[in-house]
């Protein structure tokens, strides 16, 4: 039987081959294929670029690189996607695939821990997409806002965190202890407006007032 979300892929852009090829490659050789944006929130990320523009575009956990080729997709030939990822495991993987991008040459990849490279960073962000250790988005949060010029958007992936985020949660499960924080955080901080949209595992797009 067709679902809501089969009707909804058939019915948005096409993500195109190498995504697609992408995608089948992760649920054969990695440990956690869910974890990649996929074809939907894939588009959803490129049309946000579309409407916006950026010139500069931080993403804090590549992971395959699926995410980074649609934001290159989206933006304007001298804009750039700077991407840090701090697993090296992953490197083989995703290099690969962004080598065949027709946009590779509008992404930078930084392997490590944010924290190390973002000082290093001269610039300052349109947009910044956090998909990474969830313990950390507070701290990615706080590390990133005073440099993003007003109007500048942040797109926060896994904000409902599966409904746990409304579940009794335990003190030893960080993973979801750290999107709590990070939702209520959120919530109080009145220099942002801020919607979750339920598509998939949630996303909080933040706009910087």
């Amino acid at each position: 039987m067709k679902t809501i979300e089969d009707y909804i892929l058939e019915h948005i852009d096409e993500e195109g081959s190498l995504l697609a090829a992408m995608s089948r490659d992760a649920h054969v050789k990695l440990l956690h294929p869910h974890m990649i944006a996929g074809h939907l929130q894939g588009r959803m990320l490129k049309m946000f670029c579309r409407m916006m523009r950026p010139k500069r575009i931080l993403e804090i956990g590549m992971y395959t690189g699926y995410a980074t080729i649609c934001m290159a997709e989206g933006i304007d030939d001298d804009a750039l996607v700077y991407t840090v990822e701090i697993n090296d495991e992953m490197q083989p993987f995703a290099t690969s695939y962004i080598e065949k991008s027709l946009h590779k040459d509008k992404i930078r990849i930084f392997w490590g821990d944010i924290e190390d490279l973002f000082p290093t960073f001269d610039e300052s962000f349109d947009m910044v997409y956090i998909d990474a250790d969830k313990r950390e988005y507070c701290k990615y949060y706080d590390l990133v806002f005073p440099h993003l010029k007003p109007g500048a958007l942040i797109v926060a992936d896994n904000t409902l965190w599966s409904g746990k985020i409304v579940e009794a949660c335990p003190s030893s499960d960080k993973q979801t202890q750290g999107i709590l924080a990070f939702n209520e955080k959120i919530k109080h901080d009145n220099r942002i407006e801020k919607v979750i949209i339920p598509v998939r595992d949630g996303l909080t797009m933040i706009r910087k007032k």
